[in-house]
């Protein structure tokens, strides 16, 4: 079963688009066709987008943040099916509080408070400036160290920490270097020595692993079965031996690996 779905805003859609996604992914036996529609702030676009969608069959699915209760109206009144995130909660929340809200378009995507804004563009920098081991000398200024094989994910969750929580955050990659040096798996990496209480380790399993290589070097020894099992055998390793915490990221998202990174990051310390 296919459907449409439209998610609709009037700044950047980011979050309409994740918390439609997320309700969308209770139905597995639909299959749904997604389109974002960002900035749709006066009645002209609106009553556009509703010219091309009203006549659609089935009718469209429609994930709305339109702060502007005319515009609202406008998309409500077309007949297709929409579900606005305001409407739904913003009347609910003024009777908690006890007040009328006051209504500011792109107020949830706005660079808001500067500082926080700053923060987080410096920690993108960092994580730019720290990925992949080839510069280590900053990793004292890091929040923390991402360790893993090749192609486990280190790079877009060092960059999402950065972007979306102005996390710190540098990453190592263990290579063959790392694993045929003499002392193997008897010592860290020398880089990794003075932080192992920044370290976290990131682990995939093997046939994972191996589908992600062999999309960017097909039939190499890099994406090999044989060689994605050694290299995972020997991080676990490592991680045991010198209790580095470890987050098994096969089945994760970039986003849930980030969340369970920083939930762990603030955890009180006991």
């Amino acid at each position: 079963m296919k459907r449409k779905v439209y998610f609709v805003s009037d700044h950047t859609g980011l979050t309409v688009e994740a918390i439609g996604r997320a309700l969308l992914s209770q139905f597995p036996d639909f299959e749904f066709q997604t389109h974002l529609v960002p900035f749709v702030d006066d009645i002209a676009k609106v009553r556009e987008l509703v010219g091309r969608i009203a006549t659609e069959e089935p009718p469209p699915l429609v994930f709305s943040s339109l702060v502007d209760g005319e515009l609202r109206a406008v998309l409500s009144g077309s007949g297709v099916p929409s579900f606005d995130f305001f409407e739904t909660y913003t009347t609910p929340l003024e009777q908690a509080l006890g007040i009328h809200s006051a209504p500011r378009l792109g107020k949830h995507h706005g660079i808001g408070d500067p500082g926080s804004y700053q923060n987080r563009m410096h920690a993108v920098h960092f994580a730019v400036d720290n990925d992949d081991g080839a510069v280590t000398r900053h990793y004292g200024e890091s929040d923390l160290i991402l360790v893993g094989v090749s192609r486990s994910g280190k790079t877009p969750t060092c960059l999402y920490l950065g972007l979306q929580y102005g996390v710190r955050a540098a990453n190592y990659p263990l290579t063959d270097d790392d694993f045929e040096r003499d002392n193997a798996g008897e010592e860290l990496p020398q880089a990794l020595r003075p932080y192992r209480d920044k370290l976290f380790g990131l682990r995939i399993e093997p046939a994972q692993l191996q589908r992600i290589r062999s999309e960017r070097r097909p039939d190499s020894r890099y994406a090999s079965l044989e060689q994605c099992q050694r290299e995972i055998a020997f991080s676990d390793a490592l991680f045991r031996r010198f209790a580095v915490p470890v987050l098994d990221v096969t089945a994760m998202s970039i986003e849930e690996i980030a969340a369970r990174l920083v939930q762990r990051l603030r955890k009180p310390q006991m």
